[in-house]
């Protein structure tokens, strides 16, 4: 009988999650759920196998550079549906991050579209920016049955908010926090159970479970292996291919880091959050306030791009028209 690989035992542990647009990936890890954003797209996008999924969205956009992205999103997501058994999570544009009503009305699009396609709304998460506004957002959409990912989650206070107003799930970023503390300590390498990030998430999880919140954590953003074997035992952990991959080909033993059961005997005093204390938490935290406004920069920089790739199509597309009925 073949050694279990470190992917199949960790999948005792933790929903395994593949954080990817590529199907083929996705196929090859069977994970329960995967999760896309716009860097993730705009990657797939370029591949020659997709092509067909763009030129879709261009038709259904009839040149509304707006629908034809939210199309191309869904589109994505509608395939990743018929690959995974879970959710899929499918991000509203990270320019309406500091806008509720926006991104409220960009999620109701995004499902709505979903439908169209036979997609039911309890297979779709959607993601949306861990900023006071976002959270809100995913408050009034959790109200109306739309299950939401709060992600670029860099801290307590978020997380907290996002417990608080019922969101599904939250993605806290374990390798971006990291960057952020090696280049401001000046440290080369942590041993994973000092990892900033990995601590950062351990103590997200331990309130958690301490408090009864029923919301999911799922550490995302992993520079190595070894943060996710610190991590084992979390809710979810949503993990690249190339991670994926070397934990494929590793036998080593892995044992749970992270137990609710452990953590209802901790001593974790409740904060109550409201905006006010929001606010002023992300203030004293320059990592989370920093990091969270570059990843927003960051995913609109990818949208920008993508939103450029698909208007060349667009209008390549308006000009076959013209020359066919001149």
């Amino acid at each position: 009988m073949p050694i279990p690989s470190q992917v199949e035992k960790l999948k005792h542990l933790t929903t395994v999650v593949a954080d990817t647009g590529d199907f083929n990936a996705i196929k090859k890890f069977a994970p329960q759920d995967a999760t896309t954003n716009p860097s993730l797209i705009y990657k797939a996008s370029m591949m020659e196998e997709y092509a067909n999924i763009v030129d879709e969205a261009v038709a259904y956009g009839e040149g509304d550079l707006s629908v034809t992205m939210d199309k191309l999103a869904v589109g994505f997501g509608t395939e990743i549906t018929k690959i995974v058994p879970g959710y899929v999570s499918t991000e509203v544009d990270a320019r309406l991050s500091f806008d509720t009503e926006a991104t409220v009305q960009k999620a109701l699009d995004i499902i709505q579209m979903y439908g169209e396609v036979g997609v039911k709304k309890e297979r779709i998460l959607i993601k949306v920016a861990a900023t006071w506004e976002g959270i809100q957002a995913a408050k009034v959409l959790e109200q109306e049955g739309i299950t939401c990912n709060a992600t670029l989650i860099f801290s307590l206070a978020q997380a907290i908010a996002c417990a608080e107003v019922g969101c599904t799930l939250i993605s806290p970023f374990v390798g971006r926090i990291m960057d952020w503390y090696k280049k401001s300590e000046g440290v080369e390498k942590y041993a994973a159970v000092e990892d900033p990030g990995v601590m950062s998430v351990t103590a997200i999880f331990n309130y958690f479970k301490k408090h009864g919140h029923e919301t999911i954590v799922m550490g995302a953003s992993f520079r190595n292996t070894d943060e996710i074997l610190e991590l084992a035992g979390c809710d979810r952990l949503t993990i690249s291919p190339q991670l994926l991959d070397e934990l494929s080909n590793s036998t080593g033993d892995l044992p749970q880091k992270l137990d609710a059961n452990r953590a209802m005997d901790m001593d974790i005093p409740k904060i109550e959050m409201k905006e006010s204390t929001f606010r002023w938490m992300m203030n004293e935290d320059a990592m989370a306030t920093e990091k969270l406004a570059e990843g927003i920069r960051g995913f609109a920089k990818d949208i920008v791009k993508l939103e450029e790739i698909v208007q060349a199509k667009i209008d390549a597309t308006h000009k076959r028209r013209k020359v066919s009925h001149p």
